[in-house]
């Protein structure tokens, strides 16, 4: 059974709780990060920290930890268990409140740990569907704990066979996936949306392994020219990166994982196995 830690100790998962007044639990407020072991070690556990302490300071939640606080406890739970691959979510709620509306106790400190779930190969040697939703993030940057959107969007990508669902926002931007960043390649040309995003610590390591070998463009990118791109793909901390072949009811070049596509897959997994 894994351990976790919450508010300042570490307890088995089966008897892991925080109190019914904490507003995570009454008004959704709270931030997370999530993040993954490679060969047991925490990859990139710095700059996930960094995003968390961002997500906190954009919907003005005080953080009492500092930033190699958060480190030491991540390092510690994750010696408490036994998972040889694990995913990592850190969570700051939003603490107790007496009124049930507004602050009134310290926020609490959750870190849970879970094994990697494995992915369908076919998803990285065939591609994947992905469906679009036309909403926006009340916060863009900030990654909170309130996911009822992110949950309608899913639930509507599954019913149409997709495993991803894309906002879009009101001017017909392709902003980003519920969990993932998207990109596509407009010929030999790297594009990736910069505004009104999450953006991912994936995405920037995508980034930067692509530098030095394609043209890249960070701008707007409509669902149309998405739609009309080569190649386009998907990256988040637990999928890596994923190819997309269909987008709603379109197909995205041949309908194959394109050659820049496969590429970076090569380079990333490059990357992941010199961590």
């Amino acid at each position: 059974m894994p351990v976790y830690y919450v508010d300042g100790k570490f307890v088995p998962a089966e008897e892991a709780v925080i109190p019914v007044d904490d507003l995570a639990i009454l008004r959704g407020i709270g931030v997370f990060d999530l993040l993954r072991t490679y060969d047991g070690k925490p990859y990139f556990l710095d700059a996930h920290i960094d995003r968390l302490e961002n997500s906190a300071r954009k919907i003005k939640l005080p953080l009492p930890w500092s930033h190699d606080d958060i480190a030491e406890v991540v390092k510690q739970t994750l010696a408490k268990n036994d998972i040889p691959e694990a995913n990592i979510r850190i969570v700051v709620t939003g603490g107790s409140s007496t009124d049930f509306m507004t602050p009134s106790g310290t926020p609490r400190l959750l870190v849970l740990v879970s094994p990697v779930p494995k992915l369908p190969d076919s998803w990285y040697t065939d591609g994947v569907k992905i469906v679009s939703w036309e909403v926006e993030r009340p916060i863009p940057g900030a990654k909170s704990i309130d996911y009822i959107s992110a949950s309608l969007a899913l639930k509507k990508a599954a019913a149409a066979g997709g495993i991803e669902a894309l906002y879009i926002d009101r001017k017909g931007l392709a902003l980003e996936c519920t969990t993932s960043n998207i990109f596509a390649f407009v010929g030999e040309r790297l594009v990736t949306p910069g505004r009104g995003i999450l953006s991912g610590v994936t995405r920037k390591v995508v980034l930067d392994l692509a530098e030095g070998l394609f043209p890249i463009d960070i701008r707007d990118i409509s669902r149309s020219e998405l739609l009309a791109a080569d190649e386009v793909f998907i990256t988040g901390t637990s999928k890596g990166l994923v190819p997309v072949v269909q987008v709603d009811d379109g197909t995205i070049g041949n309908g194959r994982p394109g050659v820049h596509t496969r590429r970076l897959m090569a380079e990333m997994k490059q990357h992941t196995e010199k961590q």
